[in-house]
């Protein structure tokens, strides 16, 4: 069976940086390629070839089988050849993953990674530290409206309010957040010139691999020194029970427990922020819809999960077929390396009506922002519930919003959202 191959300008789109920054113009590329070829090879001068899966279904069946499709044994995310060959070689085991944490990890290393900490993040034990969230929730209110009548609330709010919830329960005090945000900004944010280490834009696969090893070794020094306290000075929080960790008898190794943190103390934060500023600057545009909201007595829930669709912060994890295996009709040999776009599968036309409409009425939100399957994002509860208390306590206080500029997006293939979202406002 031959291999479809994606026409050009669609297969330089998904690998381009740029292009998700534009945003619009990408889901023009990702609408084609659902309508004429959903399952299809991108090449491309640089990266190796891959699967782009476009589809909902074709998505959601490859992250429910990763017995047939691995995480571990290729980059996890879109990497291009050089910068697999110069990973390759500066990692242990030549495994080319700069980071080991749950995101890398098949079985049976995943689920026992993942048993360490996920009672914690399930709803159960959430509503224990539900008070200390709205807690910080009215103080990042107060704020911003004190700061008032204008802010950026992608910089000024949402990109500090889910990092102070996710750094109280991770155990790292107030003083240390404005360095977690920056480092978690320089990883995710690796190929954005305003966001990067360098400031720069990256010209070569070197130069991005040296400048994320350093932020990782920031990243390890830290967490390093805190295992150390834990476990000397155990306390009521995450990093006590990382630190304190076993895993087939022994402490978890150093790799793996900086992943471990590395993992939490970024994905934690970065994503719900984006999420945030989504739900925010559709509700500047629509008078309406912000008016319905701001009524303390109106369900979130429908306006939380659409916002998540929209934004869709994870844009992207890469897979490897283990066997030959047919998948939407396409026959994906042994070795096939594949992207699963999240940002085309939450605007599928098969499973959402109207996809391109911020619909928070949705009567069934399949989105799949968080991921399906085993993988599935350990923190997407506590995700929905900081930005349903913020919500909460924000809207209600507000008698106007809209917007007083245009908002931009992160230049990454990886994780992406608002960078900038100008807004002017007036407390009720």
């Amino acid at each position: 069976m031959t291999k479809p191959i994606l026409p050009g300008e669609v297969a330089a789109a998904v690998v381009d940086p740029v292009a998700y920054g534009q945003w619009d113009a990408l889901h023009e590329q990702l609408a084609w390629a659902r309508a004429h070829a959903p399952l299809a090879v991108a090449e491309n001068p640089e990266v190796d070839p891959f699967w782009l899966v476009t589809r909902h279904a074709d998505i959601m069946a490859i992250s429910r089988d990763p017995q047939r499709f691995a995480s571990g044994t290729r980059p996890t995310v879109l990497t291009n050849r050089d910068g697999e060959a110069i990973a390759r070689a500066a990692t242990p085991n030549n495994d080319g993953h700069l980071i080991r944490s749950l995101v890398q990890m098949d079985a049976p290393d995943h689920m026992k990674y993942r048993l360490l900490t996920q009672s914690w993040f399930m709803p159960k034990n959430l509503k224990i530290v539900e008070e200390r969230i709205r807690t910080l929730a009215r103080e990042t209110v107060d704020a911003m409206l004190a700061a008032g009548p204008e802010c950026d609330f992608a910089r000024d709010v949402a990109s500090h309010y889910p990092l102070r919830v996710i750094m109280d329960i991770l155990g790292v005090p107030p003083e240390d957040e404005p360095r977690m945000l920056m480092l978690t900004q320089q990883l995710f944010g690796s190929t954005d010139p305003e966001l990067n280490r360098s400031r720069e834009a990256i010209t070569s696969a070197e130069q991005a691999i040296a400048m994320l090893n350093y932020v990782i070794a920031d990243f390890e020094q830290y967490f390093g020194a805190l295992t150390a306290d834990r476990r000397a000075n155990p306390r009521q929080d995450i990093a006590t029970v990382i630190a304190n960790a076993t895993i087939d008898g022994g402490q978890i190794p150093d790799r793996e427990l900086a992943g471990y943190y590395m993992i939490i103390a970024t994905a934690g934060h970065d994503t719900t922020s984006a999420s945030t500023a989504g739900a925010i600057m559709e509700l500047a545009k629509n008078p309406a819809l912000f008016a319905r909201y701001r009524d303390a007595a109106s369900d979130k829930a429908g306006l939380i999960e659409e916002a998540i669709r929209w934004t869709t912060p994870v844009q992207h994890f890469m897979r490897s077929a283990r066997e030959d295996v047919e998948v939407g009709g396409q026959l994906v040999r042994a070795g096939d390396w594949l992207m699963l776009n999240y940002v085309s599968g939450n605007r599928d036309e098969g499973v959402f009506d109207d996809p391109f409409a911020f619909d928070p009425d949705r009567p069934k939100n399949q989105q799949i922002a968080f991921g399906f399957g085993a993988h599935v994002c350990l923190g997407q509860h506590l995700a929905r519930m900081e930005m349903r208390i913020l919500m909460e306590e924000l809207l209600p206080r507000l008698k106007s919003l809209e917007l007083t500029g245009d908002p931009a997006r992160v230049e990454s293939v990886f994780v992406g959202g608002l960078k900038r979202l100008p807004i002017r406002f007036a407390a009720a």
